[in-house]
């Protein structure tokens, strides 16, 4: 499957640490990845990774605060940790914030079992929950009355007011085929990480499949990577910060990730990515690692515009 680079579009995740700095710094970066022409601005979620965490959607919504026109890609929120009802209400009104700016994608989680266990769902249980809470979510912002009496869910005509006049993206994340098959059932794209760009192609594939099966008539076309890279002048300078990096937020060898993690000048990553834009590939989220920020902002959208032009 093949897609035509000018429908790409490619966004990049801030520095970690970006809303802890302060709204006057966090809107003064956020304001030169959109003079830079990213497309999009990056926010993850977690509630108690190793203890740590930031909730995506108050990131969502502070992003849409600290930049006018900025959209906002939530990579991924950690959907079956909570009620969807409250999540509903949670995105209608970022939607009245920040109309037609937010895309919201969705995981099962999975890099810290803990985490699911201290939020009471068994993590047994996570695919089964994301997709009784995607229905439901899905009608509730609609704006219609929805009731839902599922194994985790018991909710009669509940009303999520005003709705969304644009009905908001919902990307469904994870490696796995039961991630990819609940895209094609449920989402409007899949957004793939550690992946070849074999498996992407496939991955596409598996999605319009299940669409197909499912009996939709509007099979999911927005199809993501995200991807941690490396930004520098040599390819030893940009591993040698992104390394630490990712070793130091998943606690594990850098190994074990280097093969799906591009690093070097931005023509390297470029190169890395381009055979996922051939495969089908629409979106890409990157987390740029740099030894300066502003380095970071400059290599993604050099990146961007390497794979536009091709």
């Amino acid at each position: 499957m093949t897609n035509a680079t000018n429908d790409l579009t490619v966004g990049m995740f801030p520095p970690f640490d970006l809303l802890e700095r302060g709204a006057p710094t966090a809107a003064a970066l956020l304001a030169k990845v959109s003079d830079a022409g990213l497309d999009h601005i990056c926010c993850g979620d977690h509630v108690s990774f190793g203890g740590h965490g930031f909730d995506g959607l108050v990131q969502a919504a502070a992003l849409a605060m600290l930049h006018p026109t900025l959209p906002i890609y939530s990579g991924l929120f950690l959907l079956p940790l909570r009620h969807p009802v409250l999540v509903a209400r949670q995105l209608a009104d970022i939607d009245r914030i920040a109309p037609r700016r937010l895309v919201f994608g969705v995981g099962v989680g999975g890099e810290d079992r803990h985490e699911i266990e201290i939020c009471d769902v068994d993590p047994a249980t996570r695919g089964r929950r994301m997709d009784e809470a995607l229905e439901l979510l899905r009608e509730l912002l609609t704006g219609s009355a929805a009731s839902s009496h599922g194994e985790f869910f018991d909710v009669d005509a509940a009303v999520i007011v005003p709705a969304p006049a644009t009905p908001i993206p919902i990307i469904v994340g994870g490696r796995s085929d039961a991630a990819v098959r609940r895209a094609g059932r449920l989402g409007d794209g899949w957004l793939g990480i550690w992946n070849s760009p074999r498996r992407f192609a496939e991955a596409v594939e598996l999605a319009a499949a299940e669409a197909t099966r499912a009996g939709r008539t509007n099979p999911p076309v927005r199809h993501g990577m995200q991807v941690w890279c490396g930004l520098a002048e040599t390819a030893e300078a940009a591993r040698a910060v992104l390394a630490p990096a990712m070793q130091g937020f998943y606690r594990l060898p850098f190994e074990r990730f280097e093969r799906y993690c591009p690093f070097g000048r931005p023509e390297d990553v470029a190169e890395f990515l381009a055979p996922y834009v051939a495969a089908g590939c629409t979106e890409i989220n990157l987390i740029p690692i740099s030894p300066e920020a502003d380095q970071a902002v400059e290599g993604a959208a050099e990146v961007r515009r390497l794979l536009l032009a091709a």
